[in-house]
């Protein structure tokens, strides 16, 4: 038509998407591309950043009064920066093995790239098979967060029904997840999401601030190693949520442009976790050390139900970018990905939802499940594997010399990459995954000898009974020493 012009053709993970000019673009197009279609840097930014951080604001303070003020702010700085830089390598390994793969004619247009599929094209099968098991264990795991968080959200609201029944009606709710294609349709979830982090962020603050210091309030983290290091790992867990990395680079038109966008991410994200986390803690102290939710320890209010709906909403969004990942794995493992189908490919992802489904109910401990997932599955997949990979791959002279992306000048080019490689393998490694490992095991452990598995609901007040009629209350009478001699009394 003449009144269509082409422009340019754009390649955007699963598409090939024709940009036109004139009046024939409808209003539903142009609707369509505003809130659905998303490929752009900020995209990828608000994607970053609203995956970061979600039920984690709320078990910060937690890891704060296991850990100190001072060590709770250092911990957040130090592993905010090295999550970042492992996101670095991500980004440009990724870039390597997309390159060669094009070098090679190969067609992504019906095909998202994973993890696991650039270590196998870049160091063959068996780091192909580690980082699948590891990517997908921890993905498994985080989605299980989301609906354990979700029921403990909601109890504070309504408390009609215990936890595990909302873990019921949330998973049937998160399952709908089945129904949205890759992260290029997250667009308009991820730029909600983050303004709902950001408003329970400073309502935390907020509220904790005006609120005050409870009465006899104590700071006396950190108090015990096991403490400490579940506290350390938590905060490992909540600045290694680039498991997704490589899906969100492919759902970008440049991925080339990706390098900066999780530091910035990161450095927004603090400016959430660190005044929250701050202020509750110093308002509340070693309470914290028993309520994992930072919601349970505010008094209700309209500000505190809004925060509660809005990580409600935000959590089934980080659901959705946790478990759409393990849709691709699970679609390329049944022949089903390039299916053009919505429905036939939503149908096809119901069976990952029903095993974290399960595991929310078998293990619903908030908090010491945020450290046990850190310490075991963040510190391989986001940590220590990407840092290996990096150093193998490029251990060669032709290598270096080769590849797609040198290292920034201003940190040493390769010199200066291999040193901060190995510093993240061996600090992650003795301290993440071997003292973290075991405090967040012991830990996890001792919730399940106190709760025990499928418990009806994690540390929810006890029920109050109604108090006796005065002529049938008999506790204001001691019981006779008789009683107690011939076994009447049993205290």
């Amino acid at each position: 038509m003449a009144s269509e012009k082409v422009v340019e053709s754009v390649l955007v993970g699963n598409y090939v998407e024709m940009e036109t000019e004139g009046k024939a673009k409808d209003v539903k197009t142009r609707i369509s591309n505003l809130f659905w279609h998303g490929g752009s840097v900020y995209d990828a930014w608000f994607s970053c950043a609203s995956n970061q951080v979600a039920q984690v604001l709320l078990t910060l303070p937690y890891s704060f009064s296991q850990l100190g003020m001072v060590s709770g702010v250092l911990f957040q700085i130090f592993y905010g920066l090295m999550g970042s830089w492992t996101a670095y390598l991500i980004s440009i390994l990724y870039i390597e093995y997309r390159t060669r793969k094009e070098r090679e004619k190969v067609d992504f247009r019906n095909h998202v790239i994973q993890w696991f599929e650039v270590l196998d094209g870049l160091l063959g099968k068996h780091w192909r098979n580690v980082g699948l098991a590891f990517n997908c264990t921890f993905l498994l795991f985080g989605s299980v967060i989301q609906l354990i968080a979700c029921a403990s959200n909601i109890y504070y609201i309504n408390d009609n029904l215990d936890k595990r029944t909302w873990t019921y009606i949330f998973g049937a709710c998160c399952a709908t997840t089945v129904f949205i294609p890759s992260f290029r349709n997250y667009r308009i979830w991820s730029f909600l999401g983050l303004i709902m982090t950001t408003y329970t962020a400073w309502y935390l603050t907020i509220a904790s601030l005006l609120h005050g210091q409870v009465e006899g309030v104590k700071h006396s983290g950190p108090s015990k190693l096991v403490l400490y290091f579940t506290g350390a790992t938590n905060i490992l867990y909540t600045f290694g949520g680039h498991a997704v990395t490589v899906e969100i680079m492919h759902a970008m038109w440049k991925p080339q442009k990706f390098k900066a966008i999780y530091l910035v991410a990161t450095v927004y994200v603090m400016t959430l976790t660190l005044p929250s986390a701050s202020a509750v803690y110093w308002a509340f102290g070693d309470r914290l050390l028993n309520h994992s939710n930072a919601f349970a320890l505010l008094p209700q209010s309209p500000f505190r139900d809004m925060a509660v709906v809005l990580m409600l909403i935000h959590q089934f969004i980080t659901f959705g970018f946790a478990c759409t990942p393990l849709y691709f794995v699970w679609e390329k493992a049944i022949g089903m990905h390039e299916c053009k189908s919505l429905c036939k490919r939503a149908a096809a992802r119901l069976p990952v939802v029903v095993p974290i489904w399960f595991l929310a109910i078998i293990f619903p401990f908030f908090g010491p499940i945020n450290s046990t997932v850190g310490s075991l599955l963040v510190s391989f997949t986001v940590y220590i594997i990407p840092a290996l990979a990096h150093m193998i791959i490029f251990k060669s002279a032709a290598a270096r010399e080769n590849a797609v992306e040198q290292p920034p000048k201003f940190l040493g080019r390769w010199a200066g990459a291999y040193t901060i490689n190995v510093f993240v393998v061996v600090w992650v490694f003795i301290v993440g995954f071997g003292f973290g490992g075991w405090a967040s095991m012991t830990n996890f452990i001792r919730q399940i000898d106190t709760f025990g598995l499928f418990t009806k609901c994690y540390q929810c007040p006890p029920p109050q009974l109604p108090s006796p009629p005065p002529h049938l209350n008999f506790t204001a009478v001691a019981p006779s020493p008789a009683a107690f001699q011939h076994g009447f009394y049993h205290p």
